[in-house]
């Protein structure tokens, strides 16, 4: 059996958190940060499929942590999907400048985060 692809959410609210571990961990090996600077420290351990990831956050911001995944060659060609309540197209625009594969605004719709992740995932 083919193991399960690793999901890294990055949210610093817990029920977003939650509610992301409860749609996905049926299907995907599902890793949690509530912050920038945790999600640094997971990513110096393990190398994820794929990276959920907000833009507001208290400590790093999520186009820091993003510049940080840039920088590192061990995370070249891991997908950043951005999860975020913000959908002005300007801060989408700099969602993709800094590389990410994909946007989704929050609240989303469970069918949606699914489609979009299994799409990066097969890019």
């Amino acid at each position: 059996m083919e193991s399960q692809k690793i999901v890294l959410v990055v949210d610093d609210s817990a029920a977003n958190l939650q509610l992301c571990k409860g749609l996905l961990s049926d299907e995907y090996d599902v890793r949690l940060a509530k912050s920038g600077k945790m999600t640094l420290a997971a990513l110096a351990k393990v190398r994820p499929d794929i990276i959920l990831l907000d833009i507001e956050m208290p400590d790093i911001t999520g186009f820091e942590v993003m510049d940080e995944i840039n920088k590192n060659p061990k995370l070249t060609g891991v997908p950043v999907i951005f999860v975020t309540s913000h959908a002005s197209e300007k801060l989408i625009a700099k969602a993709v400048e800094h590389g990410a594969v994909d946007y989704i605004v929050k609240p989303f719709v469970p069918d949606l985060l699914h489609a979009k992740i299994k799409h990066a995932l097969n890019m």
